[in-house]
């Protein structure tokens, strides 16, 4: 059976997408994805900067990008990666400091972009959002021609570009705005889903990380059809609770609502390892990394919260977390530091190597002083 391609709308496109609406009550979904954001608005500001490899964060000693042009990712250069391993890929990389109050700013600029099209809106960071623009609210006549105005404004305001997903499911929407990046619009109209999922490579499934990817290959598993081959028990047995997340996957499946203004329950992140480490000095090393990128998202939250959380996963796939909670919301970079290395140092040495390293804050803070206890985010992939 032929897979069929995922539209892709010309200026002219009026985008009569009634399908998406009908009597099965399907959503209209948009995922907005700014394209390499950071560092285009470096680029952006800094006329000396565009058409070059410019990556955003440390550039010596331990170091790390932050973010990376698309010239520079031509070189191999992706974030979460050390400074030094990215100068040595790409020898002429342009390293700028981080300027997260000029990000926050243009950052808002966007949302306001979004809310103007949508109340429904349910930012994942600051570049990028899912929109329920199932109420057409300004009579525009269908989610791909709202997606293509919110792009259009996204350029005109920011002078920057956006790529955007359209679907009828939140997963399906975020895989169609990183088929045509940079600067790109895909739409997956209903009925186009599961073929369109079983079409990919399964690395492009969110949560299948380097190693997954390989013990999946060891099992017959290479392509989102291959997946699709396998059912929810086989699955199960073989991948555990992350079995029933890829069986939905594998069939396009997502019941998940937009959700706006939702309260955070953590905010973290997580690196996943193309080799497994264990030595004490790399382990230490990799902390001291994410500790850089997640007090990062930290402070663009303008966070604050109690508990501190390491998360390990070892090369069995087993998961060890250690917490530590401080009577005082933690203050400052320093200390969140400070915690973390603690909690490495007493686990140390570890019994096995690790695949998977995360931090995350935890127990925040609300504005009227009480601890948020609700379920929240869980933490992002750091690559």
């Amino acid at each position: 059976m032929a897979i069929p391609e995922p539209f892709e709308p010309d200026d002219t496109d009026t985008g009569d997408d009634s399908a998406f609406n009908g009597a099965d009550g399907l959503r209209k979904i948009i995922h907005v994805d700014m394209d390499a954001f950071f560092a285009s608005v470096e680029q952006r500001d800094n006329p000396d900067l565009r058409g070059k490899p410019v990556a955003v964060g440390g550039s010596s000693g331990r170091g790390v990008v932050a973010a990376a042009s698309y010239e520079a990712r031509e070189f191999g250069v992706r974030s979460a990666m050390p400074s030094v391993t990215a100068k040595r890929k790409c020898p002429n990389l342009i390293f700028c400091k981080s300027r997260f109050d000029v990000y926050r700013e243009v950052s808002e600029q966007i949302r306001a972009i979004f809310n103007h099209y949508t109340p429904h809106v349910e930012p994942l960071s600051l570049d990028e959002a899912y929109l329920d623009v199932t109420e057409d609210r300004h009579g525009i006549g269908s989610a791909t021609a709202i997606a293509q105005a919110i792009r259009r404004d996204i350029r005109e305001v920011t002078k920057l570009t956006a790529s955007a997903g359209v679907s009828y499911n939140k997963f399906l929407a975020k895989l169609a705005s990183d088929q045509n990046k940079p600067d790109g619009l895909c739409v997956i109209r209903p009925g186009m889903g599961a073929a369109f999922v079983q079409s990919l490579p399964i690395r492009r499934f969110h949560g299948v990380g380097p190693k997954g990817a390989e013990k999946m290959a060891r099992l017959g598993i290479e392509t989102g059809a291959d997946l699709a081959q396998k059912d929810r028990a086989w699955l199960s047995a073989h991948f555990g609770s992350f079995g029933d997340y890829l069986y939905r996957a594998a069939r396009g499946i997502d019941l998940r609502p937009v959700r706006t203004n939702r309260i955070r329950k953590s905010i973290g992140g997580e690196r996943t390892f193309h080799e497994d480490i264990s030595a004490d000095d790399e382990l230490r090393e990799t902390l001291e990394r994410i500790i850089e990128i997640v007090w990062d998202r930290i402070a663009a939250k303008q966070a604050k919260g109690r508990t501190v959380t390491l998360k390990l996963k070892f090369n069995d796939f087993q998961i060890a977390t250690r917490s530590r909670s401080q009577p005082q919301p933690v203050s400052d970079k320093a200390q969140f530091a400070q915690v973390a290395r603690a909690i490495l140092e007493d686990e140390m040495p570890l019994p096995m190597p690790i695949r998977l390293m995360g931090l995350t804050l935890s127990n925040l803070d609300r504005e009227d002083g009480g601890a948020d206890r609700r379920e929240g985010d869980a933490q992002l992939p750091l690559l």
